[in-house]
C-alpha cells in the first residue's frame, strides 16, 4: 500500500467527512463549485473566498498556500497569507505568499471548517524495501528488517564464522552480507545509488548499464536522468533513462518509475517516442528510448528565432495529434495494480503536453514529430515539474495547463491533453504562452481567474480561420471545447 494523506473535517457542517489522497495532485479549496474540497456557501464560510488556497500533495508530503485571501488561512491556529484590507484581491496576487509544509496531526481552518491532517506511511524493510506484514513485530525506534533479510544476514554471518571471506563490493570496496547463493557484486548502498555507478563508468570510459556506453547527459529531473548512449555491438544511439539515487530508495518513486516503463512499452506509433529496452542492471532501474536527433521542439524554436512558421508549426501539431489520438484510444489488457487487481486500461492520458515533450527525428520520408514521456500520465509530474517543490520554480508554472487541471491535477480526461496541445500550438506560432503571466503574480491563480489572449493579438499574421479554431480550443471555462484530439484535428484541417 502506498503512502497516503487523509484530510478529516473535525469541526463545521462537514464534520466527519474525509478526503483521501494516495498520489501526486494539486487541488483548490474554497466555496467555488469547482473546488475540492468544496466548502459550504453559507454564513459560517462567508469569509472564505471562492478559490481560497492551494493544496500541493505528494504523499507523504503536503503543502498549503493561501491565495492572498482577505481573511487568511489558519494552520495550527496561525494565520497565513492574509492580504492587507486596503489592497484589492487582484493587487494581492503580486505578493508572494509562501507555502507551508504540513505534517501528521496539523490542522487547517477555513471559516468554521477545520481539517486535521493524517499521514500514513507504510513501514518497509530497510534492506529490500518490502512492506511490513500485519503480524510483524515492529521496533520502537522506526528501524525494520524483514525476516527474509534477517535470515540472509544470519547465513552470511555463519559463512564468515566458518572461515569464508565476506563479500566485498566491487564499486566501493566495502564488505557486505549476502545470501550463500547470492551472486550480487554490489553492496546495498551502491545498489541504491545508480547515478554513482554511472559516474564511475563515465570516468573509466567503459561500457555502461547492460551494454550501453554513455556519451553525454541530455537532462535530469526529480525522478531520473537521461543520457545519450550507444548500444554495444550495434552502435545504435539511444536515450537512456535511469532512476536517480534519491528516488531509488523511495518505494513509491520506484513504483512510479517502473509504471512509466509499463505504460510506454505498449505504445507503438510513428508519432510516439518508442521504448526499446528496459530492465534492472546491478540494482539500477533503466530503460532506453529511441533517440530523436532533432531534439525537442522548444530547442528548435530557440534556434529559429523564438517561433515557427505556420506551415512548420502546423505539421508538428497535426503529427503530434495523431500520436495523441492513438494513445487516448489504446487498449492495454492485463495490467496488475499494486493491490493485486488485474485491469484493462482504455486509453492513456499524458497530462504534460508541452513543447519540450515533443521531439523531431529525421526519417527517409522527412521530419517526424513524436510525443515523449507518456509515462508521466499517471505520475505526479505537472507542467514540467519533476518533483515536489513548486516555490520559486519557473518549471512549476502551469502555462500549458487547462483550468480544470490546475483545480485538480488528477483530472485525467483526454480533453486536458487536447487543451495543452492547443496551448503548445499557440506557443509555437507566437513564442508566448496563451495567458499573460506577469512577473510576481501567482501563476496558479491567474489560470483560475483569467482567459487566454486571442492569438491574433500576439501574431496578426495567423490566418483568421486558423486563429478562430485555436482560440476556441483554448476555452476552458466552464468547460473545454474540444473533447477529443480527433475533433481538434478535424477542426484544424477544415480551417487550413
Amino acid at each position: 500500500m502506498p503512502a497516503k494523506i487523509v484530510l478529516k473535517v473535525t469541526d463545521g457542517s462537514l464534520k466527519g467527512k474525509e478526503y483521501i489522497f494516495t498520489e501526486r495532485t494539486t487541488c483548490i479549496v474554497g466555496r467555488g463549485v469547482d473546488c475540492y474540497p468544496r466548502l459550504p456557501d453559507d454564513k459560517d464560510h462567508s469569509t472564505i473566498s471562492r478559490h481560497h488556497c492551494l493544496l500541493d500533495i505528494n504523499p507523504p508530503g503536503m503543502r498549503v498556500r493561501d491565495f492572498g485571501s482577505l481573511n487568511g488561512t489558519f494552520v495550527n491556529g496561525k494565520k497565513i497569507g492574509q492580504r492587507d484590507r486596503n489592497i484589492a484581491h487582484k493587487e494581492a496576487l503580486k505578493a508572494k505568499f509562501p507555502e507551508y509544509d504540513l505534517k501528521d496531526g496539523d490542522t487547517i481552518r477555513l471559516g468554521m471548517t477545520v481539517f486535521r491532517v493524517s499521514v500514513f506511511v507504510p513501514l518497509t524493510c530497510s534492506v529490500c524495501l518490502k512492506e511490513a506484514d500485519a503480524g510483524d513485530t515492529l521496533p520502537r525506534d522506526g528501524s525494520y528488517v524483514c525476516a527474509e533479510c534477517k535470515g540472509k544476514e544470519t547465513a552470511a554471518a555463519v559463512k564468515k564464522d566458518d572461515g569464508a571471506e565476506a563479500k566485498r563490493c566491487t564499486n566501493c570496496g566495502r564488505e557486505f552480507s549476502a545470501d550463500l547463493d547470492d551472486s550480487s557484486i554490489l553492496c546495498a548502498a551502491c545498489v541504491e545509488n545508480p547515478l554513482q555507478l554511472i559516474k564511475q563508468e563515465e570516468e573509466d570510459d567503459t561500457v555502461s548499464i547492460k551494454g550501453y556506453k554513455i556519451i553525454s547527459e541530455l537532462g535530469k529531473g526529480g525522478m531520473g536522468a537521461v543520457y545519450l548512449a550507444e548500444q554495444a555491438g550495434t552502435g545504435l544511439k539511444v536515450a537512456l533513462k535511469v532512476m536517480l539515487s534519491s528516488a531509488a530508495v523511495n518505494d513509491r518513486a520506484r513504483e512510479m518509475f517502473l509504471r512509466e516503463v509499463e505504460n510506454t512499452k505498449h505504445l507503438k506509433h510513428p508519432n510516439v517516442v518508442g521504448l526499446l529496452d528496459y530492465g534492472n542492471s546491478q540494482g539500477t532501474f533503466y530503460f532506453t528510448l529511441e533517440y530523436c536527433e532533432g531534439g525537442s521542439v522548444d530547442k528548435i524554436m530557440a534556434r529559429q528565432g523564438g517561433k515557427l512558421s505556420v506551415d512548420e508549426a502546423t505539421r508538428i501539431i497535426l503529427q503530434a495529434l495523431d500520436g495523441l489520438i492513438y494513445a487516448h484510444n489504446i487498449e492495454i489488457p492485463n495490467i496488475k495494480l499494486t493491490d493485486g487487481r488485474i485491469i484493462t486500461i482504455n486509453g492513456l492520458v499524458h497530462r504534460d503536453i508541452k513543447p519540450s515533450n515533443i521531439f523531431y527525428t529525421d526519417t527517409p520520408q522527412g521530419r517526424v514529430a513524436k510525443i515523449a514521456d507518456f509515462g508521466l500520465g499517471k505520475a505526479f509530474d505537472a507542467a514540467g515539474l519533476s518533483g515536489y517543490t513548486r516555490t520559486g520554480s519557473a518549471a512549476g508554472t502551469p502555462v500549458f495547463m487547462a483550468r480544470q487541471q490546475v483545480i485538480n491535477f488528477k483530472y485525467s480526461k483526454p480533453e486536458a491533453d487536447v487543451w495543452a496541445m492547443a496551448a503548445t500550438y499557440y506557443f509555437l506560432l507566437t513564442g508566448r504562452f496563451p495567458r499573460d503571466f506577469p512577473k510576481g503574480k501567482d501563476p496558479w491563480y491567474i489560470v483560475l481567474q483569467t482567459s487566454c489572449v486571442p492569438i491574433q493579438k500576439r501574431n496578426p499574421a495567423i490566418p483568421e480561420k486558423l486563429a478562430g479554431v485555436i482560440d476556441m480550443a483554448l476555452v476552458d471555462r466552464p468547460e473545454i471545447t474540444f473533447k477529443t484530439a480527433a475533433a481538434f484535428k478535424r477542426a484544424l484541417e477544415e480551417a487550413l
